[in-house]
């Protein structure tokens, strides 16, 4: 029978807090980024500009149309085979989950702007606002808020992304985790706790979100 240690765990909280620190590091700028490329292109895939609308089409359908980990292992293996110069793997990584979440970001915002009655960019432009004054006024306030369930979604889901991006060495939780459940052998232990600390994140990040709603519905 095996015996686990589980207080041997402590000895290593700070490799664990080292991964905990770029998890939550490359998600945050990642979903920063990635929430301006989804707002950007989201419009754009409802744009009545053609090209707009193709480019946008493009970007999302090839994104979401492939694997997270074959994006991370092309932005780091291929792409700089290509531009000539290396990237770094914490910079791959953030490009990685901007690039993903945006795709995913921009159908939620085109969703959500599309779901709000036509009649309302009318009657914007009957009080005398502008296309892009009744978006800002009008259609986009209505549409965030539509968005806030999806897109918590969609935070959570790219949060636990990032323990693809281990393949790519970024040194994150998972990263850690294999790095310590190796030298030490005490798999059980250390995937438990690195478990543990993705539920932590996403239940405080579910939490922040319900309080959001509510404060909206208000």
């Amino acid at each position: 029978m095996v015996n686990f240690n589980w207080l041997q765990v402590i000895d290593f909280l700070p490799e664990l807090f080292t991964g905990l620190y770029y998890t939550l590091l490359i998600s945050v700028i990642g979903l920063i980024i990635g929430f301006v490329l989804g707002g950007i292109f989201g419009l754009g895939r409802i744009a009545n500009n053609k090209l707009i609308k193709s480019i946008s089409a493009i970007y999302v359908e090839v994104i979401r149309g492939t694997p997270v980990l074959v994006q991370a292992i092309w932005i780091y293996f291929a792409l700089p085979l290509i531009i000539g110069f290396e990237i770094e793997s914490i910079i791959a990584g953030v490009i990685v989950i901007a690039l993903n979440s945006g795709a995913y970001i921009a159908e939620i915002v085109r969703g959500a702007v599309q779901s709000i009655d036509k009649g309302q960019m009318e009657a914007g432009r009957s009080l005398g606002l502008n296309h892009g004054q009744t978006m800002r006024h009008i259609i986009w306030p209505q549409a965030f808020k539509r968005m806030i369930p999806p897109l918590g979604n969609q935070f959570i889901i790219s949060i636990k992304d990032t323990s693809l991006l281990s393949v790519i060495l970024v040194p994150e939780l998972i990263f850690q985790g294999r790095l310590i459940a190796a030298n030490h052998f005490n798999a059980v232990e250390i995937y438990t706790t690195v478990a543990v600390f993705y539920l932590a994140i996403t239940l405080t990040l579910s939490f922040v979100l319900r309080i959001i709603e509510r404060r909206l519905d208000i």
